[in-house]
């Protein structure tokens, strides 16, 4: 009788579990821009830097080679929508401080490693590419991550071509999920050492790497990156969401990652383009 009771349990644990991280069911036809794209990863740049990440040029090599493109948009201290990745132009320029401390005109003075290229507002990324290239729109957390939803959002909604967004923050994700729910919209994650190394508190990195806020968000997409894939992502394709692999590198087994995952975001190689542009 024990056994019959635990057995139970776990089955009725199981259960809650799948509820909780489940996910929503992708829209084929919504989604099949990105169904086998291959996007790079802040665009078209060099690992050196001599066309950064991230830069227009970046994306205007993306769109000429014929791929998709993945790029992150944040906020500047003036409320602009600006194309940049880390928290801080510590790593990319020979400042130092939080991007969202600065201005427009502040951050566009800035050269990108030494560089003639500036960090570039979302408008004029999205001009050069001109809906040439499906685009993966990453939303940085943030404290203010209601303005840049509606920011973003505002923008897109000018836009031709496809598009997507997603985000690290469940929050945004969430945000679309109640206020855009005709875009497609994917939850970013890592495994569960990722977020221990980052130095999140015990709880967050089980909610990350379980993804159990899913019945909150509503993704139609899991973006995984680095390790073993999850539970959540196993569960999620089976119950109908995409998946998107971040990022694919020279070394990696192509073969193997074509067939586990429905689109890739990659860097530092050149794959077969995806369209003829």
């Amino acid at each position: 009788m024990g056994w019959l009771i635990a057995g139970i349990v776990v089955v009725v644990l199981f259960l809650v579990y799948v509820l909780l991280v489940l996910p929503q069911k992708a829209d084929k036809a919504k989604f099949a821009p990105f169904q086998g794209l291959m996007a790079a990863h802040r665009g078209l740049y060099e690992k050196d830097q001599s066309v950064p990440e991230n830069s227009l040029e970046a994306f205007k090599r993306a769109a000429a080679y014929g791929c998709g493109v993945e790029l992150d948009v944040q906020l500047s201290k003036d409320g602009a929508v600006v194309v940049f990745h880390d928290d801080t132009v510590d790593r990319m320029t020979t400042e130092k401080g939080r991007v969202d401390s600065f201005t427009l005109e502040e951050l566009q003075a800035m050269p990108l490693k030494g560089t003639a290229y500036r960090m570039p507002l979302f408008t004029d990324v999205m001009a050069v590419l001109d809906g040439k290239s499906p685009t993966i729109v990453e939303l940085k957390s943030t404290p203010n991550y209601p303005e840049l939803c509606e920011k973003t959002l505002a923008i897109l909604r000018t836009l031709r071509g496809p598009y997507c967004v997603e985000s690290f923050d469940p929050r945004i994700v969430r945000w679309f999920y109640k206020n855009a729910p005709d875009l497609v919209r994917g939850q970013l994650t890592e495994s569960f050492s990722h977020w221990r190394k980052a130095k999140l508190p015990l709880w967050r990195c089980l909610m990350m790497h379980t993804l159990c806020i899913n019945f909150l968000t509503h993704p139609q997409f899991i973006a995984f990156g680095r390790g073993h894939r999850p539970l959540c992502m196993l569960l999620g394709r089976k119950l109908g969401a995409k998946t998107v692999f971040w990022t694919e590198r020279p070394d990696h087994d192509h073969a193997l990652l074509q067939k586990r995952y429905d689109c890739r975001i990659f860097e530092h190689y050149r794959p077969e383009p995806h369209y003829k542009a």
